[in-house]
């Protein structure tokens, strides 16, 4: 019997799951990993692309021995990853210089191009949906302006899940869905769009070959082989963006569904034709899909997933010995307390991620308002539960803002990634958006899409839908209480007032903005 591989990058962590050809999953191995600030470097998350690839290598070889299998029994493989973050090669294919999703160190470079080169960001929007917030032109132009003896080397891009199909296969490639996401990209042709690199100074001859995802690209070389234990005769397919391939992974691959990814990052997505234009007032972006003729409008929600992890290991020292000597997870635990406040968590507000501002796009400073300093009613398990409401709540307004502009009816959300895995979480989605959620039996949706790319390179799916279709089974549904509804309507309008104040200490200089475009002015 063979199987299927899907490896992915993601903003925490690398893994590497192992699928069998109906879908199920055999074995998962992760480690996690973070990206540094560069020294002297302000803002910058450089991606470590040595000692991450040591890490995935780890990763590859702990799924093949959880699962009792061989590297000869792996048909085919793909790779997906975090969005934005970039890899740069020289004429010979070895990295040059690399940075992960969220690297903001070319804030001069962004205002440089919004000074010198007026309306050109909107320009640009208007073909790729992507503004310079995340976009690789502000990147390159730094590496330019500060590491010019890189830049002069520089032959080819990629993305980090490209990275990772390039060091197994030799070849370096991206696809739409994950290439898009630079922003030197064309959303209807689903190609580089290199003149908008020419148009502000930068070098147009970098961009190397586009394939769809589920596209054959080789299979593992010799050395690869060597350090992964896989085979040479494992197919290497294009993979795609994290989000695109975990929409496919949930069955969204129709256009109108939509799904909330719950992971590191929180994203809300809505597909739609790809000839839809991306909004006027630029506060959603647009990618490409990984289905062909599509785009996805999509929300995103920073640190979701994060935020939580940082609140375990700050606050929940106690739970986790608790879980420890009960055998369980220690997000279940927090979970089962969690769901013994009240809805609305007695009022508390927590203040991290604002809702998607793609073209003015910066956050407050982390904090928590309204505590109590009664300890009946604000604890770890009430400031838990409270994160859960403000994740839902964040994901609700940016779905309302993608109904605004695509017209789209919303009444079913898929939702997947490790926020899905609770009870509680996914039944706070539902109550805020008064939504039927639905949650698939596999909730590691994204990974489960790169398998999918995996078996059509490999010949086992005839299409990413048509895999989609006979993979995905779903394991829960949830019902919205509109009763809630009502609650966390009221709490919505009191979170927005909030978070305007505390924009406003950001903008006073009197609190730091948890996170900034680069190049923002305030």
């Amino acid at each position: 019997m063979k199987y299927l591989m899907a490896i992915d990058a993601g903003t925490g962590s690398v893994r590497a799951v192992i699928f069998d050809m109906l879908g199920n999953q055999i074995s998962v191995a992760q480690e996690e990993w973070t990206h540094l600030e560069e020294d002297g470097v302000p803002n910058s998350m450089s991606f470590d692309f040595d000692a991450n690839w040591l890490l995935a290598c780890r990763c590859i070889k702990e799924s093949l021995k959880t699962a009792n299998l061989s590297g000869e029994d792996i048909a085919a493989l793909s790779a997906t990853s975090m969005r934005e973050g970039i890899v740069l090669y020289d004429k010979e294919g070895r990295e040059l210089w690399a940075v992960a999703n969220v690297d903001a160190r070319a804030g001069e470079e962004v205002r440089f191009l919004k000074e010198n080169f007026k309306g050109i960001e909107e320009e640009f929007y208007k073909e790729s949906g992507q503004t310079f917030a995340l976009g690789a032109i502000p990147r390159i132009l730094w590496l330019k302006n500060n590491r010019a003896e890189i830049y002069e080397r520089v032959a080819k891009i990629s993305m980090i899940g490209d990275w990772i199909l390039a060091r197994l296969s030799g070849v370096i490639a991206t696809d739409p869905s994950n290439g898009g996401t630079t922003g030197i990209f064309s959303l209807k042709n689903r190609d580089w769009a290199s003149e908008m690199a020419a148009k502000v100074g930068l070098r147009d001859d970098i961009f190397p070959e586009v394939l769809e995802v589920g596209t054959l690209m080789g299979c593992v070389s010799k050395n690869a082989s060597v350090v992964t234990g896989l085979s040479t005769k494992t197919k290497v397919v294009m993979g795609g963006g994290d989000v695109q391939l975990g929409s496919a992974g949930l069955g969204i691959v129709e256009v109108g569904q939509v799904a909330i990814l719950g992971g590191s990052f929180w994203q809300q997505v809505v597909n739609i034709d790809k000839h839809t234009p991306p909004p006027l007032d630029m506060n959603i972006r647009v990618n490409p899909h990984v289905i062909p003729n599509q785009s996805q409008a999509e929300g995103i929600t920073f640190f979701s997933g994060l935020v939580m992890r940082w609140f375990r290991d700050a606050f929940c020292d106690m739970e986790k010995l608790e879980a420890k000597e009960q055998g369980v997870d220690v997000y279940a635990l927090m979970e089962a307390k969690a769901s013994k406040v009240p809805v609305g968590s007695y009022g508390i507000l927590p203040i991290f991620s604002d809702s998607m501002k793609y073209g003015k796009w910066y956050h407050a400073a982390p904090s928590f308002l309204n505590l109590s300093i009664n300890p009946d009613i604000c604890n770890r398990a009430s400031m838990f539960r409270s994160l859960q409401e403000n994740a839902a709540i964040v994901s609700g307004i940016n779905l309302d803002k993608i109904r605004d502009f695509t017209g789209v009816k919303i009444e079913t959300i898929v939702f997947a990634g490790g926020a899905s895995k609770g009870r509680l979480w996914p039944q706070i989605v539902a109550d805020v958006t008064g939504c039927v959620i639905k949650i698939p039996k596999v909730t590691e949706a994204t990974a489960l899409g790169a398998a999918m790319a995996a078996g059509v390179g490999a010949g086992v799916y005839e299409s990413i839908s048509e895999a989609a279709k006979k993979l995905v089974v779903w394991e829960r549904v949830y019902e919205p209480n509109f009763e809630n509804k009502k609650v966390y309507n009221e709490i919505k309008i009191r979170f927005q007032k909030a978070y305007e104040v505390q924009l406003k200490l950001v903008d006073d200089n009197i609190t730091t903005s948890m996170w900034k475009a680069p190049g923002l002015v305030l």
